[in-house]
């Protein structure tokens, strides 16, 4: 290795082969730091100089991580998953969780929030078996949309593809919209729209959210919560784009099973959902005789914001 950062890369290599080993809690340091031909004094420095953490602690930190997505996504006991983040009970993984995560392995599995322990060097574990480094080629605002219109040109004829199975009079039966389980009426896709605010908002907190709030809400109950959610969620979006933070990942145990996402995917997710519910409650306001929002197209929204 001629530079530490070729050094520091071949270490994430060699920790994240470990990994998918499952012996990554077992790597003996000095053996480490020999392998790559320096004792472990001058091995020490080199990491740390580009790691900013020594290798035992970056190897830690990582292996808590992937425990804490372990305790996430398994049933498997705590004393397990101690074993395979390297330590010899369970009162010293309790001790070394609590430090990194402010909560004790089963207090925070009941409740859970982001695995990722703060790092200057931006180095994380990956689900659902990797390391992540930072990126090279940051996701911006034009990738996402993009990404988004490539993903609508590609799904557009898929669909054509599959309604290729079908003959006319299957092709020509008039469809009834349902894009959730239960019956729709403007109330409930309007408090769908507003909840879904608030559930990400919770999510991305790391607090749980309970659907059932939506169930009859008032126009003034859901009018309360969006003047909190809404701009307590674009703030969130604001901070990530402006950050170049589109490719980061989070956890997302609102349902089963969890499930590691990124932020730009839920966003896309979000907008991709709520544009047909938009739709459904703007056609079913016209058909009431209150049409003045149109289609609520956002090329004009997005004309005068830029203009």
């Amino acid at each position: 290795m001629d530079t530490a950062s070729d050094t520091f890369a071949a270490f994430v290599d060699r920790l994240a082969e470990a990994m998918a080993d499952d012996q990554a809690g077992r790597i003996d340091a000095a053996a480490l730091a020999s392998g790559f031909g320096f004792s472990r004094y001058h091995f020490d420095r080199l990491i740390r100089q580009m790691a900013d953490e020594s290798p035992g602690a970056f190897r830690r930190r990582i292996l808590l991580e992937r425990a804490a997505f372990r305790m996430l996504t398994t049933d498997a006991l705590l004393i397990d998953i101690a074993v395979d983040a390297g330590y010899g009970s369970h009162e010293a993984f309790t001790r070394a969780f609590q430090r990194s995560f402010g909560e004790a392995p089963a207090q925070w599995r009941r409740q859970p929030g982001q695995i990722r322990i703060a790092a200057a060097n931006d180095v994380h574990f990956h689900p659902p078996g990797s390391i992540r480094l930072p990126p090279r080629d940051e996701v911006t605002e034009m990738d996402l949309l993009t990404s988004m219109v490539e993903h609508h040109v590609r799904l557009t004829g898929e669909m054509i593809a599959v309604a290729g199975r079908l003959d006319d009079a299957e092709l020509d039966q008039p469809i009834v919209l349902d894009v959730d389980e239960d019956v729709q009426t403007i109330r409930s896709l309007l408090a769908r729209l507003v909840g879904q605010l608030a559930m990400w908002n919770a999510v991305m907190a790391g607090r749980s959210y309970d659907l059932s709030v939506e169930a009859g809400q008032s126009l003034g109950e859901m009018r309360g919560i969006l003047d909190v959610e809404g701009p307590a969620f674009l703030a969130h979006v604001r901070d990530v784009t402006s950050e170049n933070r589109l490719d980061e990942t989070f956890v997302d145990a609102s349902g089963e099973p969890v499930e590691m996402i990124s932020y730009g995917g839920n966003l896309a997710h979000i907008l991709t959902f709520a544009a047909h519910r938009r739709t459904l409650v703007l056609l079913a306001l016209d058909a009431h005789g209150q049409g003045e929002l149109g289609w609520g197209d956002p090329r004009f929204a997005v004309a005068e914001a830029r203009g």
